[in-house]
């Protein structure tokens, strides 16, 4: 066959699989989508509207790492690249492509728009720059905060804390307050907060968990602000207590619109009982993220701008991860760009901060794991795709059995990969109101703990749409 018709066949090849790749991207099925405009772009490379509609896909899938990759690639990628370091909080850098998509697009009102919205995104992050404090003259917001001064109105019905103790009666009015859409008042929820801080400043960066043998261990991954499904989970596996203790693997808050009922619940069983439940920090529990993704918009909402300081403050607090039993590694994102990594080292990392783009801490909180042997670039654009071989030298290293970490959106709620030896287990079901993924936790049983894995459905939830407190901004790319 002459060599014009096999270019022509690929061509055409191309567009068919197109047209089965848009297919799949409509029916929200991204991973299979993403696949087929492999194969077309493995067909026909120079058609930009194939590596264009791979980054949406990435970026549906939130591996905005890959979406830059694709869109750099594509004329019409300036638009889908900015998309993606603006959900990375990347601002500056999206200013860049939006500017070239205006320069492409002259005399589209929409691309005007969006450029201008955007120029207004960046001139307010250089003024807070400006009137920031230096990080050595910054003083506490806690140190401000005097709860017990703070009148509660006689008319006031919801949950109240007598005195200092908050007990298991206050957070199951809290929680049913919460259920019926009832925000609790603001001197409880400044001393739940500020309790919180006092207790999470005295644990270490690593956090050891005894479980006695005969008892058991219950670990869930990301919940996201999806409260109803939160009360499912104490529903189904009974609620925080010293004999029915949980972890909470990070990424609480952001993307659902009850992030802040979620929070208050976890920090006031923690309070209720410190050994009923444990918290480790999510990529999602810093400034940049809660600024983008809702928590912010939604604390300034139902609370005040005072909290939305307090919040930032506290989840630095938050440990970075957990080893039950000296046997199993808990993680909210995954593991290290070099090997030889000690337990003994995150232990010894300074944690009070946000988190930084690169280092330990950074790829604790947003690395993931990868089917083939060795390291990656992120697919997220931050931290590091490691393999099997990564993962099994860290267990040797360290005398352990078992990874488990969440950080990503899983079909069954879980997944289990690098020869059993790393556990993914997300908890927020259905996420987002449209993923369809089941959520699920994980069961420990001491001595041997094996891994009993739960799977559940989502359940109703008010008429409150997930990001409806999110950044106007990012709203009109998604």
């Amino acid at each position: 066959m002459p060599s014009m018709e096999i270019e022509n066949s690929s061509i055409s090849r191309a567009e068919e699989i197109k047209v089965l790749a848009n297919e799949a991207f409509q029916a929200r099925k991204y991973a299979q989508a993403i696949d087929l405009y492999t194969q077309a772009i493995e067909l026909n490379s120079q058609n930009a509207v194939y590596w264009a509609n791979r980054a949406f896909a990435h970026i549906k899938r939130e591996e905005y790492g890959s979406a830059i990759q694709d869109a750099s690639k594509a004329v019409e990628g300036y638009y889908r690249r900015g998309t993606a370091y603006l959900a990375m909080g990347k601002f500056k850098e999206a200013l860049k492509d939006f500017q070239q998509v205006k320069k492409l697009s002259p005399n589209d009102p929409d691309a005007a728009r969006k450029l201008k919205e955007c120029e207004k995104a960046v001139m307010k992050l250089k003024f807070e720059e400006a009137i920031s404090v230096p990080e050595s003259e910054r003083r506490s917001i806690a140190d401000s905060i005097d709860y017990r001064s703070i009148d509660v109105e006689p008319q006031y019905s919801g949950a109240r804390i007598d005195g200092d103790v908050v007990t298991l009666d206050f957070v199951k009015k809290m929680m049913d307050d919460f259920k019926n859409q009832k925000c609790i008042h603001k001197r409880y929820a400044f001393q739940i907060v500020l309790q919180m801080r006092d207790m999470l400043r005295a644990l270490p960066s690593l956090v050891d968990i005894n479980v006695p043998d005969g008892n058991h261990f219950t670990v869930c991954g990301d919940v996201h602000g999806q409260f109803y499904d939160l009360l499912n989970i104490f529903e189904l596996n009974g609620l925080p207590s010293d004999e029915n203790p949980y972890l909470f693997n990070g990424d609480f808050v952001d993307r659902g619109s009850f992030s802040l009922e979620v929070i208050l619940t976890l920090f006031a069983f923690k309070c209720m009982s410190p050994a009923a439940i444990y918290l480790a920090r999510g990529n999602h529990e810093s400034k940049s993220m809660n600024k983008i993704y809702g928590f912010e918009g939604e604390v300034k909402s139902k609370l005040s701008d005072t909290f939305v300081e307090l919040f930032a403050e506290v989840f630095c607090c938050l440990p970075l991860a957990h080893v039950i039993n000296e046997k199993v590694f808990v993680v909210h994102g995954g593991l290290f760009s070099v090997d030889g990594v000690k337990l003994s080292d995150i232990r010894a990392i300074d944690r009070f901060c946000e988190p930084p783009e690169e280092g330990l801490m950074c790829e604790l909180l947003w690395s993931d794991p990868q089917p083939n042997p060795g390291r990656g670039p992120s697919k997220r654009g931050v931290g590091l795709s490691f393999g099997g071989d990564v993962t099994k030298r860290f267990l040797q290293e360290n005398n352990l059995d078992l990874v488990v970490r969440s950080h990503e959106v899983k079909d069954e709620g879980y997944e289990i990969e690098h020869d059993g030896k790393l556990i993914t287990v997300f908890s927020a079901p259905n996420y987002c109101d449209q993923m369809g993924n089941k959520g699920a936790f994980i069961r420990f049983e001491a001595p041997d703990l094996k891994p009993n894995i739960v799977t559940f459905s989502a359940v109703p939830h008010p008429d409150v749409k997930p990001m409806a407190y999110a950044n106007n901004f990012l709203r009109m790319f998604s």
